[in-house]
């Protein structure tokens, strides 16, 4: 890497997405074109060639994970890895449009902290629409994030929001959450969104759920609990 940070860091956790890396790379560059940027890999203990297909050079990290520990923590130790003013993060299966980054870290620049995208027309099943927008509509309700879509991994923050969060299992449902109660300002921008057209998704409808559930009400018990510190110091 050069010496000088980049503004934009993308990071993209991958597990087992060896067919679609090549893509990815080659679309993520294409996006960025015109912007100073660094692109970060974090390789989720994959047991194929995905960490081999990630082409490395100047503006590209690759983090590997020796075993494979959920995208909550590939997620985390990227943005806490990054090295810009900037951070963007999306799914490394294709579902996410690279193209769309751009536009939202515009946004940020309308004086808001943290854009989530959402898929306005989702290229799902019509089960999982159905199962994301009732898990949406509750979790919204309970937790008060202000977003309609946390599953959307297409997002892009100041690197001061980083603070705001904490490493656990589950954590990336919620980035919105922690940082809306941290005091952060954020919005939403609606991205586009595709079919998985390489590779097979991680979770089945019922271990999502539960961990889902699960995790939202220890993260309503944290919001709760969570005290901001302000002070001034006398001389």
């Amino acid at each position: 890497m050069p010496e000088s940070s980049p503004q934009l860091s993308v990071v993209v956790p991958l597990y087992n997405e060896e067919e679609n890396v090549p893509d990815m790379q080659s679309q993520l560059t294409a996006a960025l074109a015109g912007h100073d940027f660094e692109l970060i890999f974090v390789d989720d203990g994959s047991s194929d060639a995905t960490a081999a297909k990630v082409q490395k050079d100047a503006r590209v990290r690759l983090l590997r994970f020796p075993k494979n520990s959920g995208q909550s923590a590939a997620m985390y130790a990227g943005i806490m890895a990054a090295k810009g003013e900037i951070i963007a993060m999306l799914d490394g299966d294709l579902q996410n449009d690279p193209a769309d980054i751009p536009s939202l870290v515009k946004k940020l620049d309308e004086g808001f902290d943290f854009v989530c995208g959402y898929r306005k027309k989702r290229k799902d099943t019509a089960f999982k629409r159905v199962q994301s927008r009732i898990a949406n509509a509750v979790r919204s309700r309970f937790i008060g994030d202000g977003v309609r879509d946390t599953g959307c991994s297409l997002k892009a923050m100041r690197k001061e929001c980083r603070s705001a969060l904490l490493p656990f299992n589950g954590m990336h449902r919620f980035i919105p959450a922690l940082i809306r109660h941290s005091g952060f300002r954020i919005t939403e921008v609606p991205v586009n969104h595709r079919p998985r057209i390489h590779g097979v998704s991680k979770y089945t409808f019922w271990s999502r759920a539960l961990r889902a559930t699960k995790d939202m009400f220890g993260v309503s018990w944290l919001l709760s609990r969570r005290v901001r510190v302000e002070f001034n110091e006398e001389k």
